[in-house]
């Protein structure tokens, strides 16, 4: 089963980014960014929509996969 930290992760990594890099962007911290990746924490709405931005994706894209 695919998790939104599966997809989070594949993003980042298709971006060339590390945890701190991605973390520096989205204004939070690497140890928060491995949280989503971990699934031990889902990003607020807030942080969603920065994703989304950051990436110019739909939220259809980010969660591909994850209710399959």
């Amino acid at each position: 089963m695919i998790t939104l930290g599966d997809n989070l992760k594949e993003l980042r990594k298709l971006n060339k980014l590390s945890q701190k890099e991605f973390a520096l962007r989205m204004q939070t911290t690497q140890q928060r960014v491995s949280e989503w990746e971990c699934n031990k924490v889902e990003p607020s709405l807030y942080n969603l929509i920065k994703i989304l931005r950051l990436y110019n994706i739909s939220f259809e894209e980010l969660i591909d996969g994850v209710f399959d």
